[in-house]
């Protein structure tokens, strides 16, 4: 079973597994998640073993002992393991599908991972977790979820948020819901009586939205031009570094000219499974493919190569300029004199 990270106090209302996966990228949600699945743990009379890492040290022998072993306080243990972001490995990968299938009733297991992938979901390990468990997704929402993740957590707790006040949270901790969280509660302290409008949020707060490179290279798959360009311009005010966002975009690009050649023989959803394209993201791949011909590609990966060799060996040239017409043109294809020449 898996469920999303917001649902989880409802479904513990309704019931409760052996095993419970908090898998995901996003800290707060795996935080929050992992100390809900704990306090239930101590409600039905669980207690907590020490912790343990599933890396290439990981004691498997303390491990079986802390399932199997009773205190003269608790007859029930709650055992906790980590997958460290690199995964269990081999070894442990077995080790992992052997105790799930030995576990008793007087054991509760909690795994945390930061990672929550399709080569995650067809291992043998977590279909194994998630047969007789449940996995909690703690993804971070994206840009067109996030209003109603904010909506969600001001109901929680307790706050009325009318329509602008959630659009300016959700646009300003983009990427950073911890700081979200934060707000929130400052909110609640500062208006006891709860009602959050425009422009208190404005005089209330800063900006905490924190791009990463990721949230650029989605929004030009989609063809969110003016999104591509906002977060371009937060991540110029954040010092990252344009080789590295170069390097990221130039991956996109070669897949999508592979995916764009392959279409040709090869139903487009094949090559997603073959690809190991996420679920969440093959609608920007599909909205690229769309909008983008075989020449646009070849014309948007020739240009992504001046532009890397300009930044690497013109130190007085405006990048930044650069690439924000690279960006409006991967976006837009009229901006090279391209247009679409087919529909996928």
């Amino acid at each position: 079973m898996k469920i999303f990270a917001d649902k989880l106090v409802t479904h513990l209302q309704r019931q409760t597994h052996p095993i419970y996966f908090v898998a995901g990228n996003e800290p707060l949600l795996v935080n929050e998640s992992r100390e809900t699945l704990r306090d239930m743990a101590v409600s039905h009379g669980f207690e907590a073993a020490a912790p343990f890492v599933l890396d290439n040290q990981a004691d498997w022998n303390a491990i079986n002992n802390a399932c199997t072993a009773m205190s003269l306080f608790a007859s029930k243990n709650l055992v906790e393991l980590t997958i460290p972001d690199s995964g269990p490995g081999a070894a442990n990968a077995k080790q992992l599908v052997s105790l799930v299938e030995q576990l008793t009733p007087d054991t509760l297991l909690l795994l945390t991972a930061s990672k929550l992938n399709k080569q995650v979901e067809s291992s043998k390990w977590y279909k194994a977790l998630t047969k007789q468990g449940c996995c909690i997704s703690c993804m971070t929402p994206d840009s067109s979820r996030l209003p109603q993740f904010v909506r969600q957590r001001c109901h929680a707790l307790g706050l009325q948020a009318d329509a602008e006040a959630v659009q300016l949270l959700a646009h300003w901790h983009e990427g950073n819901l911890l700081a979200l969280s934060q707000s929130l509660q400052k909110l609640l302290l500062i208006y006891p009586d709860k009602q959050l409008t425009l422009n208190r949020v404005k005089e209330s707060l800063s900006r905490h939205n924190h791009f990463t490179v990721f949230h650029w290279t989605d929004a030009m798959l989609a063809g969110k031009s003016n999104r591509a360009l906002r977060v371009l311009s937060e991540l110029k005010a954040e010092g990252v570094e344009p080789v590295i966002m170069l390097r990221t975009v130039q991956k996109e690009l070669l897949l999508l000219a592979s995916l764009s050649q392959q279409m040709l023989t090869t139903p487009v959803n094949t090559l997603f499974d073959q690809h190991r394209i996420w679920s969440s993201k093959r609608p920007q791949y599909q909205a690229a493919l769309t909008r983008l011909s075989q020449t646009h590609l070849t014309k948007l990966i020739q240009l992504l190569a001046q532009l890397e060799r300009s930044v690497k060996t013109d130190y007085e040239a405006n990048h930044w300029l650069a690439m924000q017409h690279f960006t409006l043109a991967t976006c837009v294809p009229s901006a090279l004199g391209i247009t679409p020449q087919r529909q996928h």
